[in-house]
């Protein structure tokens, strides 16, 4: 596949890239072989050419923020890898709203409001996602979630043209908004909180990473909770009571400390987590009647 116009842009506007990416680097599984092209846009007007490029060349691409939600083959991924980062990653707070940019990391933005005495984000403390990625999938933890405190994105669609959405046209609902399975990138976000008190906020937060560090398995690589909520359960619980917890493939688990996540334990493949993948939902649909369906996002094929 011909990169060369790719590589002219980001010549021209300063913008970094390197070829052969390895994506194991960039996703917290720590799984997945290369891509082409990787890019890292310094500004929205960047990734509106860069977008707009792609489409008329018929150049695959994928948006990879800080990966946490992300499944790679390990063969990789022919086309470009279009990583929003710190590049895109300025926090502006003006009164009871924070403006982020897509590549901030979510847990930025929580000290920011921390640090402002705003409260409406302490139960997505130790999220390990960026803003932008968070707004994708609507994050959320121990009963809250991003739609909470969202008012509008910007976003640059498909076509390369630069957008705003309200809240109101996002769709957002558990861990789904309209920007899913769609091309449109995120570039930043803007959010309402209250005015509260800091060292409640504090406290809620402490409490957050305290929950975080005793329930989940956060000294192994994983793409934290695995599978959806089904209706009417957890999925832990039925993984568990299946007698899965523990199960292994290689280098892949269901892990001893929470059964709701998949992690590596060392050298896993793609293959590995997705035997391990596909055997849980098997047995938990052959004893359970429940059909349990992937959160993370699996780019690529067996």
């Amino acid at each position: 596949m011909d990169y060369s116009v790719i590589e002219s842009l980001c010549i021209a506007s300063k913008t970094e890239f390197a070829h052969s990416a390895p994506l194991k680097q960039y996703c917290t599984m720590k799984i997945g072989g290369a891509c082409d092209i990787l890019v890292k846009p310094n500004s929205e007007q960047i990734i509106a050419e860069l977008l707009s490029e792609c489409k008329k060349n018929s150049i695959p691409y994928f948006i990879l923020g800080k990966g946490s939600n992300v499944l790679f083959s390990d063969s990789g991924f022919r086309g470009v890898a279009v990583l929003i980062g710190q590049e895109l990653g300025g926090i502006t707070v003006d009164g009871n709203t924070i403006t982020a940019g897509a590549g901030a990391p979510l847990n930025a933005v929580c000290r920011a409001a921390l640090e402002n005495s705003l409260s409406g984000a302490e139960n997505l403390y130790g999220i390990p996602a960026s803003v932008g990625g968070a707004l994708y999938m609507n994050a959320g933890a121990f009963g809250g979630e991003m739609k909470d405190i969202v008012t509008s994105c910007r976003y640059i669609d498909e076509n390369g043209t630069a957008r705003e959405m309200p809240v109101g046209d996002m769709e957002l609902c558990y861990r789904h908004s309209i920007f899913c399975g769609k091309n449109n990138v995120i570039t930043s976000v803007t959010m309402r909180f209250q005015n509260g008190d800091k060292t409640a906020i504090q406290a809620r937060m402490d409490e957050v990473i305290r929950l975080r560090r005793e329930k989940q398995p956060l000294e192994f690589p994983s793409c934290g909770s695995t599978f959806k909520r089904p209706k009417n359960g957890f999925a832990a619980a039925l993984i568990e009571e299946c007698g899965l917890k523990g199960f292994t493939v290689g280098g892949a688990q269901v892990s001893q400390k929470h059964s709701g996540f998949v992690i590596n334990r060392g050298n896993a493949t793609f293959e590995d987590v997705m035997a391990v993948v596909d055997h849980v939902r098997s047995v938990v649909l052959k004893e359970k009647g429940v059909e349990l369906e992937c959160e993370m996002e699996i780019l690529g094929s067996r």
